[in-house]
C-alpha cells in the first residue's frame, strides 16, 4: 500500500528533472546549436542517465522542445483576446499580434538554427501554421478596409511576413539584432504596406496595452 506513496516524490521529480533539462536546452542550444547532449547534461545538473531516461537522443530532445514551443504559441494566441480581434483596427490588430508572439519567437528562435539539420522546415512550419492563419485572417480584414494595400493575396503576403520575421529572429541570433519586438513589428507593418511614421504611431500606442508573456 505504501508504494504508490512512495513513487509520486520520484514523478514529481521526473517533472521536475525534464522541465530542467528543457529549459537547459532552450538557452544553451541559444547559444551554440552544437551542444551535446552531454554537455546540457552537466549544465542541467543532471547525470547523463537521466537526461538519456527523458530524451534517448537529441531528435527527442528537439521534438519535445518543438511540442512545447507548439503549445506555448497557441496558449498566446488565446490570450490576445480582445486586442487583436474583429472590432479592432486591422494595422492595431497586427501590430497586437506581433508584439504578443515576438517574445514566442524569441524563446524559441534556437530552433530556427536547428531547424533545415534537425527538425526539418516543415516540422517548424508546421508550428507555425496557426499564426500565419490569424495574421492571414488580419491582412484580408486590412485589405477589404483599406488599412493594407491589395498588391498581394493575404495568404501569400502572410507568408512573405512570417518569412521576414524568421529572418530577423535569426538575426537575433547572431547578435546582429537585439529587439523587444517593437522594430520587427514596425517592420512588418512597413512591409504589409503601411507608411513607416504611422507603423511607428501605430506600435508606440499598442505596445503599452500588450500583457507580459507568461514565458518570460
Amino acid at each position: 500500500m505504501s508504494k504508490p506513496v512512495a513513487r509520486e516524490p520520484q514523478r514529481r521529480n521526473a517533472r521536475s528533472n525534464r522541465a530542467r533539462i528543457l529549459a537547459t536546452a532552450r538557452r544553451e542550444l541559444g547559444r551554440n546549436p552544437d551542444t551535446t547532449l552531454e554537455e546540457l547534461a552537466r549544465a542541467a545538473g543532471v547525470v547523463r542517465r537521466t537526461l538519456f531516461g527523458h530524451f534517448p537522443g537529441r531528435a527527442a530532445l528537439l521534438e519535445a522542445l518543438a511540442e512545447e514551443a507548439s503549445e506555448v504559441l497557441r496558449s498566446t494566441m488565446e490570450s490576445a483576446g480582445e486586442g487583436a480581434g474583429p472590432e479592432v483596427p486591422a494595422e492595431r490588430a497586427l501590430a497586437y499580434f506581433l508584439l504578443l508572439m515576438w517574445p514566442v519567437g524569441d524563446r524559441y528562435r534556437m530552433l530556427l538554427a536547428l531547424a533545415r539539420h534537425d527538425l526539418g522546415a516543415e516540422r517548424v512550419a508546421e508550428i507555425l501554421t496557426p499564426a500565419r492563419a490569424e495574421v492571414t485572417a488580419i491582412l484580408e480584414r486590412g485589405q477589404r478596409d483599406g488599412a493594407f494595400p491589395d498588391h498581394l493575396p493575404p495568404a501569400v503576403l502572410s507568408a512573405g511576413l512570417e518569412a521576414m520575421t524568421v529572418a530577423l529572429l535569426e538575426q537575433v541570433n547572431t547578435g546582429a539584432l537585439e529587439d523587444d519586438g517593437t522594430r520587427a513589428a514596425v517592420a512588418t507593418l512597413v512591409a504589409a504596406g503601411v507608411p513607416q511614421d504611422r507603423a511607428r504611431t501605430v506600435v508606440a500606442s499598442v505596445a503599452p496595452t500588450v500583457p507580459p508573456n507568461p514565458g518570460d
